[in-house]
Parts: structure tokens; sequence; C-alpha cells
């Protein structure tokens, strides 16, 4: 009778990377436009986090800030995936506004690279503001100088550089630039009182041409 094989013991990865002296991966990153919405609350805020994912973001918040956060998603999965992080979630529909929600309940309100895929941008974005104190709001920008020589030259829509989704994919989204985001905002009375520009994951300080420079950006928003 042939003896069996032996096979190794797989011992846990802290002690296999003591063994042959390997650093421990890094956590891993937020996504840029994550990271400047991270920077822009304080801590021990409330936050409600719409069109939440797996919970990326709130996570972050709730460890390193210690904010009470809530989610709200739209997935299963990405409730599940929320849930089995440990965070406050629930599976809901962002067209439908958030009736559920009283007057200033939270300190802040985030929808990141959501507004493109929502129906009616002014009732959300009114929304964010009636239920929190401030919103926190970030978005890809087809002004980007890229998007617009791709039109002109293939007379196709571009993708967003930060957005790297077909038009025809579901869920559909609507493309809008920089310039017509503070448009919207003038409209409904909403003060844009805090703006981070990122070109393709990079912070950048721009005044006059952000609308063609910037592939995404971030506001902090406020009723007037």
């Amino acid at each position: 009778m042939t003896p069996a094989t032996l096979q190794p013991v797989a011992s846990s990865t802290p002690a296999r990377a003591a063994m042959h002296n390997v650093p421990l991966a890094a956590p891993v990153a937020l996504r840029p436009d994550l990271a400047v919405v991270a920077e822009l609350i304080p801590t021990e805020v409330k936050v409600l986090d719409l069109g939440c994912g797996d919970g990326e973001l709130l996570a972050h918040l709730v460890n390193t800030k210690h904010v009470k956060g809530r989610g709200i998603e739209l997935s299963e999965q990405g409730v599940l995936a929320c849930v089995r992080r440990g965070l406050s979630v629930r599976q809901g529909n962002l067209n439908e506004g958030l009736a559920d929600y009283p007057e200033h309940s939270f300190d802040y309100v985030v929808l990141s690279q959501t507004l493109p895929f929502l129906s009616d941008a002014k009732k959300i974005l009114l929304e964010m503001l009636r239920v929190g104190q401030r919103a926190v709001v970030s978005i890809p920008n087809w002004g980007y100088w890229r998007c617009r020589i791709e039109l002109l030259a293939s007379g196709r829509m571009p993708q967003a550089p930060d957005l790297p989704q077909p038009w025809y994919e579901a869920p559909r989204w609507q493309a809008f630039t920089i310039t017509d985001f503070a448009r919207c905002c003038r409209e409904i009375d909403v003060t844009i009182c805090q703006e981070v520009y990122l070109s393709r994951g990079r912070r950048i300080e721009v005044r006059k041409f952000k609308n063609l420079l910037a592939t995404t950006a971030v506001f902090t928003l406020e009723r007037k």
C-alpha cells in the first residue's frame, strides 16, 4: 500500500510573512474621490451615504472618523456586503426620494458618482439638503478636454474618464459637466461652499479651466 503523501499545513498569513520576511499588505486605499469626500467630513458627525455600494466609504468614516453612519443602496449584493462589514444599511431606490428621513436628521449626506444615474438631479440634491445640514457630492465630468475631442473626432458619446461605462449599459447615465452642475445648483438656490478637482485620480489646483481639465469634482453644498 502506497503511503499517502503528506501535505504541508498552511500557516496564517502573518506567520508566513514573518517566516519569509515579507511585509504585510497595506490596507486598500479609498477611490480618489472617496478619499476627498472623507477629508471633507469632520469627526463624530452623523452621515447618510446614498448609493453606498459595498460600504467602502462608510466603513472608512466609521473606523477612522468615528461617525454615526447609515447608508442606502439599491443592489442586494451591495447591501449584503455592507452588512458583512457591520454597517447599518438599507435597500432603497434614490429616485423615490428620502421621505423616510426627517429634516436635518444628519449632519452630512453623501452622494458619490451616483448623480448621473438618477432621473431627477434637482430633487435628490434638495432632499439631501433637507435631510442633512450639508451635502457632499462627487461627479464625473464630461466637459474634460479628452471627452470633447473624442466627441468631435468620432461623433460618439464619450465615456467619462472616471466613470468607465458605456451609455447603453444599465443603469444608464446622463452626461453633464461641472458647469452644468454649478448652473443646476444656482437654479435651486444651493451654494457650493467647498470644491476639489481631480484629474485621473490626482488633485489639481485650477480656477479658470476646471471644466476643461478636471475628470472628477467633489463639492460640499449648503442651502442659501
